[in-house]
């Protein structure tokens, strides 16, 4: 391989396809190789976990329904041991509280299938564009005693360091940049790409109060204005 290609290559984002269907494996993954991506399969949680410990990657696309450990039990693993890597939901179930498991678990995104290969494409550029993006933030916010760095997607509190994932941090983002004003639950979608329904920013939302409110019952920095949408009471570095 020459310098040139070498180059190429690693220009080109790396994405991990875990399903046990090895038709469905062979098809997103010829498919991902010639819009540009570089792919390797694994047919369950485990080879999954072998791959994972020899390259990195940029993005996954994981399956739901897979035998053992399923994907949304494979993702919410991940999030409990801080791999905080961009992860896309592949599912024949399309009921709304099967969405909402995936996004409490970690995931960044929710493709139904059948789906459009064209589709999960795009929403994976969508990803990969949105956690590229925060490299080029410098902003640091206060919100309580945690310190909020958007670059990084981290809240930091003198040695003690807790990982976002993708979507908990573009919802940080999106409130921080707001910081003192209400956002609706629709604006907030927008900004964070979710169109799974404003009933998946109400489950991120609740998952940022775990970790950066005292009481979750009494929140006093991401409050709900009700009828209107959210509020952070944050300050910038």
């Amino acid at each position: 391989m020459d310098i040139n290609t070498q180059e190429k290559q690693a220009n080109k984002s790396h994405i991990l396809i875990i399903d046990d269907d090895r038709r469905i494996c062979d098809l997103v993954s010829r498919f991902l190789h010639e819009h540009g991506f570089i792919t390797l399969t694994a047919a369950n949680a485990d080879e999954a976990d072998d791959i994972m410990a020899d390259f990195d990657f940029d993005a996954l696309v994981v399956d739901v329904m897979m035998p053992r450990r399923n994907g949304t039990e494979f993702i919410q693993g991940l999030r409990a041991n801080g791999v905080d890597i961009p992860a896309l939901l592949l599912t024949a179930l399309g009921d709304a509280q099967d969405r909402i498991a995936g996004f409490e678990a970690g995931a960044d995104d929710y493709l139904p299938k059948p789906f459009e290969p064209m589709e999960l494409v795009l929403r994976l550029k969508s990803i990969l564009r949105r956690t590229k993006d925060k490299s080029d933030v410098q902003l640091v916010y206060q919100i309580g005693k945690w310190c909020f760095d958007p670059k990084h997607d981290e809240l930091k509190y003198n040695n003690d360091i807790l990982s976002l994932t993708s979507m908990e941090a573009n919802l940080l983002r999106a409130l921080a940049s707001s910081a003192g004003s209400v956002v609706e639950r629709e604006e907030l979608a927008e900004r964070c790409s979710i169109d799974a329904g404003e009933r998946t920013i109400d489950v991120q939302v609740t998952r940022l109060r775990r970790k950066i409110e005292e009481n979750t019952k009494t929140p006093r920095y991401l409050q709900t204005v009700r009828g209107k949408g959210y509020l952070l009471r944050a300050e910038r570095l």
